[in-house]
């Protein structure tokens, strides 16, 4: 079974509810489908996104179907009777009493094979080597009737499956004996994994290798780790898959572990949504202003992915009126999403200054609740079709005054926000939202629907159970792609407190909980000095990082002086420039710790240390190289690279950016203050924003500092856990003793 599939269901993947008024004949396939090839190694599409254009607008496939033996097949299906076909002239057909005059079905289906097998092409490994097929489907048409009329005697009569052969082994046997439009082979094991890989796009991620001096070609070099990862594909994930191209007929709500992949699937989700629904509204927001440029350039490559090229998002005005990219907030030259509502209502929107809460969620979430109570606006107007909500931890408040009638005021407005999208349940919206409860900076609460609607009784099991059609509702993401196991298991530990001498401070205190997120567990969270054993297998954190390099991945250093600490810092930063040849914009991210005068000293004393030292530097929303201090109106908040400077950042700024070697300075502004949770996940957020390796460092003598190197000891080793199966896999192992839980659990 290819890597990510649980069960066989989720070889069967629909894009959008099958079954919707007009498609009764086009799920009768599906279904023969989904009951043909059940056993069969292979994964099937309902409505694929690859868009080609068909006469002034653009189609997808109706089923794609992707198979190890037989290849790429691609089926139109048509519901039209015999009686509704006037002529088949060669390829075009014209037809009476339908929503067309003429269409072109297997033409349509060759076009869409053609575009797919050229992304296979891209692939040397399986170049000119998969089959393809195209077929018609008539699930209205017998083959007798179709003879009757004579189009079978008709020259470039295409391969068709008629009514009376959606049985498991007719519709198997016609689809098997259709000749090719391109020939192929049986792949092996290799080939077939990176054909999987590339019908699920993952390509799309993928960096080029870049060109190294020799000397740092080994993978004794991070640079040479690095491009050893660039040509390699991301193994298909099929819960992946199912998230990023599903468009619920409702509310969805999306929890994944940091690294997951949650931003990059909800931009290949509004790439779907515009280019399948190029009418609707669709708003796509987030909270942290430096994310602008990656989700931009992600909502860019998805739509010139599904459009093979023809359609993108950056300076295309058109698409940018439907498909919306707004910050939570906004500012005078970027639209957000508060002030775009207050413009649609014809009120000034507030800025900083006018709410007197520092928090930027708090703010936000006063002058949204404002907006609510304004005497001019009687009801929010009904604007958007979707709205997509990333980053959904930092929209929630745990003050009980920031609330709109005991609702999560961001989430209620955005909520109200919404057109409906069923007449039959008209409290489902297209709300979308995904978060990872350990990432909040300023919050405790969670993003769960009883959290966000807690006035509301309907709205309570919004996203509870399945959408009519199969698309689920709710979707728990536990396999970390960006952060190396050892690192992300690391931030946990460190995080929570988890080994703190006196008693975890905060996080999941539930099995469940901690197999969600992809941990096995061993232990009763029930029962008080007992010890819970944690295992997180490496296939979720699969991260290869660690395999490559010969050394620790994680480091933790302490120094006597701040002096001491920058000294190394700057040593280590030219040591990664010049012989691990990496990049310094980018590849190399300097992330400091600490309350927010301890952390904007810091980041400017960092600064002005590395400029001495000779390392171009670049503060997280300054205008340009070794500006320190960056205030407005010399600043760009929305900036967080510039070629050829090491970035240094805050952690509000990180967040949500990542890189490959991150330097985390400053850990004894979290030591000296331990207990405090925010702080601590200050150090959660800094640690995941690794892509391959992270030192922390600090100065002085706390006792946070044991910690730390008693979980760096902890969570570097890797043991068996064999499951009851009596199957055992590679795992993080991690202790865990309960006896000194107190009154400060925070738990979920």
């Amino acid at each position: 079974m290819t890597f990510g599939f649980d069960d066989s269901t989720q070889k069967f993947i629909a894009t959008e509810p099958v079954g919707r008024s007009g498609e009764k004949s086009e799920e009768k396939v599906w279904e023969a489908v989904k009951e043909t090839f059940n056993l069969r190694e292979c994964i099937a599409y309902w409505q694929y996104p690859i868009f080609s254009r068909t006469g002034e607008s653009r189609k997808e496939p109706d089923i794609l179907i992707v198979d190890r033996e037989l290849g790429i097949i691609v089926i139109e299906v048509k519901s039209i009777t015999i009686n509704q076909i006037l002529s088949v002239n060669g390829h075009q057909w014209e037809l009476k009493d339908f929503y067309t005059t003429h269409i072109s079905p297997y033409k349509q289906a060759e076009n869409q094979l053609y575009s797919i097998l050229g992304y296979c092409d891209r692939e040397e490994i399986i170049r000119r080597q998969v089959q393809g097929k195209a077929i018609v489907a008539l699930p209205s048409i017998t083959k007798a009737q179709w003879q009757s009329s004579g189009f079978d005697r008709l020259p470039n009569c295409p391969p068709i499956i008629f009514k009376d052969q959606l049985g498991k082994s007719s519709l198997l046997k016609g689809i098997e004996q259709t000749s090719p439009v391109t020939p192929g082979q049986t792949l092996n094991h290799e080939q077939w994994e990176v054909l999987l890989a590339v019908v699920g796009g993952t390509s799309v991620l993928r960096k080029p290798p870049r060109e190294l001096e020799p000397s740092v070609k080994s993978t004794q070099t991070r640079s040479g780790v690095l491009n050893i990862l660039r040509e390699r594909l991301y193994e298909l994930d099929a819960q992946q898959v199912h998230i990023g191209i599903s468009i619920p007929p409702g509310a969805q709500r999306i929890r994944g572990i940091a690294g997951s992949g949650k931003t990059v699937l909800l931009c290949q989700k509004a790439a779907h949504m515009h280019l399948k629904h190029p009418d609707w509204d669709i708003a796509l927001v987030f909270f942290t202003r430096s994310l602008y440029g990656q989700i931009e350039g992600l909502v860019d490559k998805w739509m010139r992915r599904f459009s093979c090229g023809e359609l993108g998002y950056k300076d295309n005005e058109q698409v940018k009126s439907k498909l919306r990219i707004l910050h939570a907030w906004g500012a005078n030259q970027r639209p957000g999403f508060y002030r775009t509502l207050c413009e649609a209502h014809n009120l000034r929107p507030l800025i900083v200054r006018d709410t007197d809460y520092k928090k930027p969620n708090e703010g936000l979430a006063d002058i949204c609740k404002r907006l609510l109570l304004n005497d001019d606006v009687q009801k929010i107007k009904p604007m958007f079709d979707a709205v997509l909500i990333d980053e959904g931890q930092d929209l929630v408040v745990d003050a009980e005054e920031l609330k709109y009638e005991n609702n999560q005021v961001i989430y209620w407005l955005a909520y109200q926000s919404l057109r409906g999208c069923d007449p039959k349940h008209p409290e489902q919206r297209r709300l979308i939202w995904a978060y990872d409860e350990a990432q909040s900076l300023d919050a405790l609460k969670i993003p769960s629907a009883p959290q966000l609607f807690a006035s509301n009784p309907e709205l309570k099991r919004l996203v509870t159970g399945i959408h009519k059609g199969g698309i689920k509702k709710s979707e728990v993401m536990h396999r970390c792609y960006r952060t190396p196991g050892v690192i992300l298991t690391t931030a946990h530990a460190i995080g929570m407190g988890l080994m703190r001498t006196e008693g975890m401070l905060q996080g999941l205190t539930d099995a469940n909980n901690w197999r969600a997120i992809g941990y096995k567990v061993e232990g009763d969270f029930r029962k008080k000095n007992s010890t819970i054993k944690l295992y997180r297998p490496l296939n979720n954190s699969p991260n290869p990082t660690p395999d490559l390099w010969s050394e620790d991945v994680i480091k933790f250093q302490t120094y006597n002086s701040r002096q001491q600490e920058l000294t190394a810092l700057a040593n280590n930063i030219k040591y990664n420039i010049q012989k691990d040849g990496l990049m310094p914009s980018r590849e190399i991210l300097v992330i400091v710790l600490g309350s927010a005068k301890e952390a904007m000293d810091l980041e400017n004393h960092i600064g002005g240390f590395l400029m001495e030292q000779g390392v171009n530097i670049f503060i997280a929303s300054a205008k340009g190289l070794n500006q320190l201090n960056p205030k407005y109106p010399n600043s760009n908040p929305d900036s967080f690279w510039y070629p050829g400077g090491v970035t240094i950042s805050r952690i509000h700024r990180a967040k949500g950016n990542e890189a490959d070697m991150v330097y985390v300075v400053g850990l004894d502004h979290i030591a000296k203050n331990e207990s405090d949770i925010q702080l601590r996940n200050q150090l959660f957020v800094a640690l995941t924003r690794s892509r391959g390796w992270v030192t922390i460092s600090g100065v002085g003598n706390y006792p946070m500092y044991q910690e730390m190197q008693q979980v760096i000891k902890n969570c570097t080793q890797v043991s068996e856990y064999t499951n009851n199966d009596n199957i055992a896999e590679k795992c993080i192992k991690l202790n865990w003793f309960l006896s000194a839980f107190g009154e400060s659990i925070f738990v979920i």
